[in-house]
């Protein structure tokens, strides 16, 4: 193609939606106001923006995705101003998700992208699963109104509980609450001994269940 086509084909996208996809891997924000999004995600803005990190462990929007095993907080930034900011994350797939003022959303902190200001949010760990991956298990609680970006390597499959999953590769879920299982001699496929191996176990008759083709802590 030539160079004007090639222009045409991967421009930006124009929309009135705050939250919109440019292709699988790339979110656009409009921000009027202002919007949370993972520290270092940010490709490209255009507009009058500013960013703010807030990497502390503590209250507040410092605290969110504290680290358990290094006592840590995950790096978020704060985007303010008007304009569009295009963010990413190692090329993982994102998955826009729109709460209403009674929905809610609980994610892995691994797997959060950004989330409009009108979200509320609540930091918490599984403590059973928080000593056993590096970096520790936090999850967070978000409830509407609002767009929510989150990401997964790979596409999604969501299962409507009585469901059990790896925590490693468990993103999301919602009206429902894991227990955590432990299998203390699973082997593997090679036939190596696995040792102690969690499992989330959700039940329940309404909600659903986020897993992605994909092991996040190794």
């Amino acid at each position: 193609m030539n160079i004007a086509q090639f222009k045409s084909q991967h421009a930006p996208t124009d929309s009135e939606e705050s939250f919109q996809l440019e292709n699988g891997y790339t979110l656009d924000v409009a921000v009027e106001g202002s919007v949370m999004a993972k520290a270092g995600s940010m490709v490209s803005y255009s507009g009058d923006l500013s960013f703010t990190g807030q990497s502390t462990p503590e209250g507040g929007i410092t605290g969110f995705l504290k680290e358990a095993a290094t006592n840590e907080g995950t790096p978020v930034m704060n985007v303010e101003g008007r304009g569009h900011v295009y963010l990413a994350d190692d090329k993982k797939k994102i998955q826009i998700i729109q709460l209403g003022h009674n929905d809610a959303l609980t994610v892995n902190g691994e797997d959060i992208l950004a989330f409009e200001s009108t979200i509320s949010y609540e930091i918490s760990t599984i403590d059973s699963l928080a000593g056993s991956f590096a970096g520790g298990f936090s999850n967070v609680f978000l409830e509407g109104p609002g767009y929510v970006a989150i990401t997964t390597h790979g596409d999604p499959i969501v299962f409507e509980p009585p469901v059990t999953t790896d925590p490693s590769a468990t993103v999301a879920w919602n009206n429902t609450s894991p227990n955590v299982k432990v299998n203390r001699s699973l082997t593997d496929l090679v036939g190596q001994q696995s040792g102690e191996r969690y499992q989330m176990k959700f039940t329940g008759p309404t909600g659903f269940v986020v897993v992605q083709p994909y092991e996040e802590h190794e």
